[in-house]
């Protein structure tokens, strides 16, 4: 491969509503497609870049383009009554009815599921450490706050209570100091994941901040640091910089795993030359890449897309690690895929790959007792049945226990199941119990 030359890196421009509505390709929507964008950005985040409008959506193909579809809001996102209420008040300049519907229709979203706020957010000395989040034994999640925006924003995105301008919803840390007392407390934290937002729309200066004390040696137990990042796919010019490539290698120098938790959603985000490049450069600095996304309708819904998804990133020399169900937050209504489905179209596409893209975990759902995997559908005793287990758990000793629920066509999340053969589902009882 020839390096890209840094002097082709294109100035990063983000393009948010009012910004669009300048930009020539405003001008390439229909009248109803212009007014679904602008009604829907009222309630959910809306920001693309140049280099998605310009390099990743194929406009011949809009608005079917998949690419289009992750980055523009689409009129199905929100139910039909309160798109009505959003766009009346919108086309009536009624500034303070618009606040109050998008407000409230936000509200009916499920803005933080799982747990976030309720049963996550660990303590020290007393005191919430609202920017942290620890479900999982291993692992905590740090949101640094000048990280919680991203370079372009997800129509799916599980995480979009972050940016729309609810300070009641938004979770973030402002210094390191807090999670670096709260991890030299808790030494049984082996990982540490910065996520948001994107730890990558931060100055490298910024991100050295919160990552260079975790190689102190008194948090040697913190041996994996992981980066949630969407970067790749939305700006992979950030991985020319050579500050930040030096960041990573110091990490690597330290003893410590740096994983930069990629999430590429679609095969054409690995087209690129840039991307291509910028994954040359991490990998040579010794972090590892892996690579996760969501099963979501009218983008990835086909088990072809998948496959060619990890295969791709198998020759990149990425790692395949999660395909997820849509969580039950935001527009999920849109986007979700009915349990069975995704199972079949995982099965689809897993069978098509060689062993060194089955490193591949799902479907799973991030649900509030942790990470559930679709196994598959069984006849047990007559009656049809998902299987499924834990791949996470808030209580570790549920991890790789098979459990078993009633076939339905129609669910789409853990809480639309019923336990199989007229029990209670084996963790149900103690769930109840942490959950107060």
């Amino acid at each position: 491969m020839n390096p890209v030359k840094l002097d082709t890196v294109r100035p990063y421009r983000p393009i948010t509503l009012s910004q669009l509505k300048n930009h020539p390709v405003w001008n390439r929507l229909e009248p109803e497609l212009q007014k679904s964008v602008e009604v829907v950005a009222q309630v959910l985040p809306f920001r693309t870049s140049s280099y998605v409008v310009e390099e990743l959506i194929d406009w011949a193909r809009v608005p079917e383009d998949p690419i289009f579809v992750l980055n523009f809001p689409q009129r199905g996102m929100l139910d039909p009554e309160d798109f009505d209420r959003v766009a009346a008040a919108l086309e009536r300049g009624d500034r303070a009815g618009l606040a109050e519907a998008v407000r409230a229709v936000r509200f009916k979203l499920n803005p933080h599921p799982a747990g976030q706020l309720t049963h996550n957010v660990p303590t020290l000395n007393g005191r919430r450490l609202e920017g942290l989040q620890h479900k999982y034994r291993e692992t905590v999640l740090v949101f640094p706050s000048p990280g919680q925006v991203c370079h372009a924003y997800c129509t799916y995105c599980f995480r979009w209570a972050q940016f729309v301008g609810e300070p009641d919803l938004r979770m973030a840390t402002h210094e390191a100091e807090d999670f670096l007392a709260y991890l030299k407390a808790h030494p049984e934290v082996t990982d540490v994941l910065f996520t948001g937002g994107d730890p990558m729309v931060m100055k490298t200066a910024v991100l050295r901040r919160f990552i260079e004390p975790l190689l102190d040696p008194a948090l040697a137990h913190v041996q994996n640091i992981r980066i949630g990042t969407k970067a790749l796919a939305y700006w992979p010019y950030r991985f020319f910089d050579d500050e930040l490539l030096a960041l990573f290698e110091k990490v690597v120098a330290a003893g410590r795993h740096l994983a930069v938790m990629a999430h590429f959603t679609h095969p054409r985000e690995l087209e690129t030359e840039a991307v291509k490049e910028a994954i040359r450069r991490i990998r040579a600095t010794g972090a590892v890449i892996r690579t996760q996304a969501p099963l979501v309708a009218h983008i990835n819904d086909d088990p072809e897309v998948w496959a060619k998804k990890w295969r791709t990133e198998v020759k990149l020399g990425l790692v395949p690690y999660y395909m997820f169900v849509e969580r039950d937050t935001g527009p999920k209504r849109f986007f979700e895929v009915p349990l069975y489905r995704a199972h079949e179209i995982f099965k689809d596409a897993y069978k098509q790959v060689s062993g060194l893209a089955r490193s591949v975990r799902g479907p799973s759902m991030s649900a509030f007792p942790g990470k559930v995997r679709v196994v598959g559908t069984a006849k047990l005793g007559g009656e049809k049945v998902f299987v499924l287990e834990f791949l996470q758990a808030r209580n570790p000793d549920w991890v790789g226990r098979p459990f078993f629920a009633k076939y339905d066509e129609r669910a789409t999340w853990l809480d639309d199941l019923s336990p199989a053969f007229g029990e209670r589902f084996f963790y149900q009882d103690e769930l109840a119990a942490m959950s107060g």
